[in-house]
């Protein structure tokens, strides 16, 4: 090959970038993004709950306002105005719960695995290596886990384990893990948690 002919071909790997796209801001540029999965929208049912009890803070007032006064009893603009009002404020209050579920993210890449919890104020980046995980398990206890199908994620490694709750499809999701380390040549122990002979650390 000539010189001219190296040339040109390293003219074409840096205007052709990177191999893989990127799909988060720590992503290295010969990494593959393998799995990408976040918690069950449960995880949100706080700031909902409170968002829901703004929406009646509008006809809660209308209410109030046309027993005080019912010789003047407030319009039917003033009540939609006041409900949209309500609508604005729930929505503002559900805002920071649905930033920590959107925002918080598990990736598995074909070199490690990585936590990213997000909030509004607060970031938090667990950051392994996918040659220490010794286990991965799995467990869905009680009705609501299992009629809305989340559950709990325990990968265990070398430096201890990650305890990742609330996770849509857990079985679905532990089986992915499984596979991409199998396919990467990394075999860990599967089972499914439950039994007073599994050792859970509270992260």
């Amino acid at each position: 090959m000539s010189k001219k002919q190296r040339d040109d071909r390293a003219d074409e790997n840096k205007t052709a970038g990177p191999r893989n796209p990127k799909y988060f801001k720590e992503q290295f540029d010969d990494e593959e993004v393998l799995l990408v999965f976040r918690k069950h929208p449960v995880v949100m049912r706080k700031g909902l709950i409170i968002s829901m009890i703004a929406w009646l803070i509008g006809p809660v007032y209308t209410l109030i306002l046309t027993y005080v006064n019912p010789n003047n009893p407030p319009t039917i603009a003033f009540f939609f105005w006041s409900f949209l009002v309500s609508i604005a404020i729930g929505i503002v209050l559900l805002f920071p719960s649905w930033v920590r579920w959107y925002f918080s993210t598990y990736v598995m890449t074909d070199k490690r695995f990585i936590q990213q919890t997000r909030s509004l104020m607060q970031v938090n980046v667990v950051d392994i290596g996918l040659e220490q995980i010794q286990m991965i398990n799995y467990q869905i206890t009680g009705i609501q886990e299992t009629l809305l199908n989340f559950g709990t994620i325990v990968v265990q490694t070398y430096v201890g384990d990650l305890i990742i709750r609330d996770v849509h499809h857990p079985a679905r999701v532990q089986k992915k893990m499984v596979h991409i380390l199998r396919d990467l040549g990394i075999h860990p122990t599967v089972r499914p948690l439950g039994g007073d002979d599994q050792r859970v650390i509270e992260a």
